[in-house]
């Protein structure tokens, strides 16, 4: 949520944020009504509460003849408080509701929709590491070629969407997540394995129930959890409701775990292979830190993310996402494209979002300033690597042969192995 002051006193702020993403500004208006007639019932009940203890202190010491009548005054005092406690919590809803339904102030993001973004930096050419004259094939037929991928018998065994890693595919990912492992040990990021299953307020906390939850999978009761579309989720409730030392450094974690996703809306865009898929696995960075220091550490991200992919030796591009692509938690968000030889594009591998204080308010999570005060810590997030990644390795990486050249820094956890062939 964004902070319900900040909202008071510069409402109009908040009204451009919404318009820039594409969002009905009215909602803010709303939402200031709801505040007035909160906190006048809150008022009003704590004025009641106080009215009907002193009352109660007086019983004991009236007189026979008066302490009937106080209490039936006591009573009555008693149903309006009740009265007013009911009306106080229907608009603690109603206002947390309008609150929670705001997305995130914008920070600096371009303004526009999904083809505004701006390109920030290029590395590398397209093309610039396949052969002459090579027929280029797609991440698909390589990887049915070289037996390593395998979605028809996905289908058979889950259902459109899923595959099968096989042999040296399967080596391909697990060297991947362990560079993507020994990246992050090195930059001092504490590896964390989450679970994939999260209570509804978790998911809710994070903000993936607004705009978003047709994508997420939920378990049939009696079960009242979710599937996690990303361990950003679990790891953001990790210290729910907790006050964090925050002093000397923030909080940085690995999240390590497989991911599910409806792909909801995504009928016939990249459904071919393994580009948008319903389960994968990915390693997510995750940070926890002062509002202050937040866009520094959203710098800090990004600079990893490059290094990993500088290190798959893929030609790909550095994006500033406009306004009105995204999500309601972020308030700007750097995505990292490889280029795909196939499609002559260029397709997101990684994201990174600085969301500053609003997912911390919505699952409590604080920490000691240096005024001795507690505040709300800012939370970031960002794509260390996840399967996808094998679909910009094998395009870029194909051999005039039909084989696929392992990028140096993966020939380590491959064993020596240089190639993938037949």
């Amino acid at each position: 949520m964004i902070d319900i002051k900040l909202i008071r006193q510069n409402p109009e702020l908040i009204k451009k944020s919404q318009i820039w993403r594409g969002k009905d500004p009215k909602v803010v208006d709303s939402l200031l009504e709801i505040d007035i007639l909160y906190r006048n019932a809150i008022t009003n009940s704590e004025n009641l509460r106080a009215e009907q203890n002193d009352l109660g202190k007086l019983i004991p010491k009236a007189k026979p003849e008066e302490k009937e009548q106080l209490l039936q005054k006591l009573k009555i005092l008693s149903n309006q408080t009740e009265s007013g406690k009911n009306q106080t919590l229907q608009l603690e809803q109603k206002y947390l509701k309008l609150a929670k339904s705001l997305d995130n102030l914008i920070v600096d993001a371009p303004r526009g929709g999904e083809e505004d973004y701006i390109v920030l930096e290029e590395i590398g050419q397209p093309k610039s590491t396949l052969a002459k004259n090579l027929k280029i094939k797609d991440h698909l037929t390589i990887g049915q070629d070289l037996d390593i991928l395998d979605t028809a018998r996905g289908a058979k065994v889950s259902g459109a969407r899923f595959y099968f890693l096989k042999g040296l595919g399967a080596r391909l990912e697990l060297a991947l997540q362990r560079l993507a492992l020994d990246t992050a040990i090195a930059e001092n990021i504490t590896p964390i394995i989450t679970p994939t299953l999260v209570l509804p307020e978790i998911m809710e906390g994070t903000g993936f129930l607004g705009e978003h939850a047709a994508e997420v999978y939920k378990l049939a009761e009696p079960d009242n959890a979710y599937l996690v579309g990303t361990s950003e989720v679990p790891i953001a409730g990790f210290h729910q409701g907790e006050i964090l030392d925050l002093e000397k450094d923030p909080l940085s974690y690995a999240g390590i775990s497989t991911c599910y996703r409806r792909e909801a809306g995504s009928y016939g865009k990249d459904t071919k292979g393994i580009i948008r898929v319903h389960q994968f696995n990915k390693i997510e960075m995750f940070v926890f830190c002062k509002p202050e220091i937040a866009q520094d550490q959203h710098q800090r991200i990004l600079n990893i993310e490059k290094k990993m992919l500088s290190a798959m030796e893929i030609p790909y591009r550095v994006i500033d996402i406009a306004a009105g692509d995204l999500g309601s938690s972020a308030a700007r968000k750097f995505d990292c494209e490889a280029y795909l030889p196939s499609q002559n594009r260029y397709l997101e591998l990684t994201s990174t979002s600085n969301c500053t204080t609003y997912q911390a308010r919505r699952l409590n999570i604080r920490y000691i300033g240096n005024d001795g005060k507690k505040h709300m810590a800012a939370t970031l997030n960002g794509t260390l690597a996840t399967t996808r990644w094998l679909v910009a390795l094998l395009e870029n990486h194909q051999q005039a042969d039909g084989s696929v050249k392992i990028p140096q820094a993966l020939i380590k956890y491959m064993d020596g192995i240089e190639y993938i062939r037949k």
